[in-house]
């Protein structure tokens, strides 16, 4: 692909506007590297995913400036094709630019953007909803609802305090899982279908999960009392949350989420829809830039 030209795909409602702040100087770094440089702001998620289609048609490297959701949006655009894709963080969780971290430092980034090989990544699909990082079924998907519903902080902290109103009116949910063709009943609080490690705003719910592995991480939370269910949100700060008795990690191809009451399904930080819903996933379908090699 031709790193000489870039389209930028920036959400201008990003982060409270921070996206526009983050693509200017960006821009300029590029072009005054010789690279040319168009920005477009996008009208919607389905508008964002056109974009990224279009540039990928022309040849040009695209940069999803936003949170999760635009990463998301314009990934569906990019994959089954060439096209190299790099997340500019500005949105309020950017979970999916943690897997491929690029300099804060507008100059140094642009010539991270311009020398960085790109890797064959691994994405699901939910239905026609391209997913990047992860699926929830169940109080975090409330919690998002809840965060994106009401003027909370424009911060990842947004989420955790989202999380801790939900968890005190919340009742468990009498689940039923299909993983690669195995079914089994799970009672508990939620349901994470995870392709990356990050959700939430920077916490580790899949810490084991590669972008790489053809797989996908389905950590399950148990019916824990609430006492328990706030020293898990503590440790999903650092991912030892899979050391707690009622927490369980499984690995899949394809699961299909089912539950006995209708609950809100997020995905990437966007809602998703009703259930039951089945995730997939698709081994190497977008090209990635800064990933780090697999240690």
């Amino acid at each position: 692909m031709n790193r000489d030209v870039f389209t930028a795909v920036a959400n201008p409602a990003a982060g409270a506007g921070v996206a526009a702040a983050r693509i200017t100087p960006l821009a300029r770094a590029l072009r005054e590297s010789g690279a040319t440089v168009t920005v477009s702001y996008t009208r919607s998620l389905g508008h964002a995913t056109e974009l990224a289609a279009t540039a990928a048609a022309a040849g040009h490297t695209v940069l999803a400036v936003g949170g999760d959701g635009i990463a998301g949006a314009v990934a569906a655009g990019l994959v089954g094709t060439d096209a190299e894709l790099a997340i500019v963080p500005a949105g309020r969780g950017n979970d999916m630019a943690r897997t491929a971290p690029l300099p804060a430092d507008p100059v140094a980034a642009a010539r991270a953007l311009r020398t960085l090989p790109s890797r064959p990544v691994d994405v699901a699909q939910a239905g026609d909803r391209v997913v990047t990082g992860s699926a929830c079924f169940g109080i975090d998907a409330a919690a998002n609802d809840l965060a994106n519903r009401r003027r909370l902080p424009r911060h990842p902290i947004a989420y955790q305090l989202a999380g801790l109103a939900v968890i005190t009116r919340w009742r468990p949910v009498e689940y039923t899982l299909t993983m690669d063709g195995r079914t089994m009943p799970f009672t508990g609080h939620t349901v994470v279908v995870a392709n990356a490690p990050w959700y939430g705003g920077g916490l580790r719910v899949a810490p084991h999960a590669r972008l790489d592995d053809g797989l996908l991480d389905v950590v399950t939370v148990a019916a824990l009392p609430r006492h328990r269910m706030l020293r898990a949100l503590a440790a999903l700060r650092h991912g030892t949350h899979l050391d707690l008795p009622g927490i369980e990690t499984h690995r899949a191809r394809t699961i299909t989420v089912a539950a006995d009451r209708p609950l809100p399904v997020y995905a990437d930080g966007e809602p998703l829809g009703g259930g039951p819903r089945t995730v997939t996933v698709r081994p190497g379908a977008l090209r990635l830039i800064g990933v780090p090699e697999p240690e």
